[in-house]
């Protein structure tokens, strides 16, 4: 491979088959890290700057500004720098030193946000944020990943396709719910070109996109504390809310086995197995890892952290079953899930 641009970096034809995660199908990992920006928020950053550019609103003297909890900040960082847009990032106290610094490594700005909103996270308050900023400043251009249809929009040409690229008819198919561009845009192609597949939307409890009750959340990635207006867009079969004690011991039990993933993904992988028993024998069965585990080491990996925010967690940790393998290369996938 030649790339002419960090931007052509980007792998997401990537599948891990977890052959004994579940004890009677395999599921088919997607993997989404494997670009500079490290998630699956390449696919919307990419896609909103250049929407921008196309409209004409950025040139010289403008700066792009958004609110991100991490990943897509960052992929945000990483597409501005190769274009040589400045960026200004608002997040919050969630926000991964790690990847805080990452994205003041690109040349970024990072603007942090301490005062929670009425639903006890930080999002609201982020874009109260950045509302003010814009409408003092002129040459701020705020990319609203939240209504920006170029978000969901991504996902349409690009993760659902390559979904059914590989498993022309899954079962099921897991996806993560942030901002719900990856599960508006993956929906959207699933129900045209394989409407019997049932589509499982994923989020962390405390989030109040699907009508829950909001709680405290530690872990950035999934979940809200203000419904996204793009979640309109999205369709679904059911929603699976996962605590984030679960994401952690779920992450740490994997990375035992030879797998670190980020928070996002453990979330999903958790609801994965909270569904086992309703998952047919030899289901051909999808989840969408949206990042890798290596911005999370100093938070789901870091015992102190982890001890921190949820007392007594990693003594069920210890006290789990033995590590076990979740690979076997002997295993044969369910027919329908070779590609055709």
């Amino acid at each position: 491979m030649l790339a002419r641009s960090p931007l052509e970096l980007r792998f997401s034809d990537v599948f891990v088959v977890l052959s004994d995660f579940l004890p009677h199908t395999a599921v088919n990992l997607k993997i989404e890290g494997f670009n500079l920006g490290g998630s699956i928020k390449m696919k919307p950053a990419l896609s909103m700057i250049e929407s921008l550019e196309q409209q004409g609103l950025l040139g010289p003297g403008r700066r792009v500004i958004e609110s991100s909890s991490g990943n897509l900040g960052l992929a945000l960082a990483v597409v501005c720098a190769v274009k040589g847009h400045p960026f200004t990032c608002v997040s919050d106290p969630n926000m991964s030193p790690q990847t805080e610094r990452l994205i003041r490594s690109y040349g970024a700005d990072v603007v942090i946000v301490r005062q929670r909103d009425p639903n006890g996270g930080f999002l609201a308050s982020r874009i109260a944020l950045i509302r003010s900023m814009v409408s003092s400043n002129p040459d701020l251009v705020w990319v609203n990943q939240y209504a920006n249809l170029e978000n969901p929009g991504a996902h349409l040409r690009s993760t659902g396709p390559e979904i059914l690229a590989q498993f022309p008819a899954p079962d099921l198919v897991f996806v993560g719910a942030g901002t719900t561009g990856t599960l508006g845009g993956v929906s959207w192609y699933l129900r045209k070109h394989s409407p019997r597949t049932r589509i499982i939307a994923v989020d962390s409890a405390g989030s109040v996109t699907f009508g829950g009750p909001p709680g405290k959340r530690h872990i950035p990635g999934l979940g809200t504390s203000r419904k996204p207006e793009i979640a309109l867009l999205a369709d679904f079969d059911a929603v699976e809310l996962v605590p984030e004690p679960d994401t952690v011991l779920m992450c740490r039990k994997l990375a035992r086995r030879g797998l670190l993933l980020g928070g996002s993904t453990g979330t999903v992988l958790s609801a994965v197995l909270r569904w086992r028993d309703r998952i047919p024998d030899g289901a051909c069965v999808v989840a969408i890892s949206p990042d890798l585990g290596d911005h999370y080491t100093d938070t789901i990996y870091d015992d102190a952290w982890v001890a921190e925010r949820y007392p007594g967690l990693l003594a069920r940790l210890v006290d789990s079953e033995p590590s076990r393998a979740i690979f076997d290369r002997s295993f044969a996938a369910p027919e329908k899930c070779h590609a055709g």
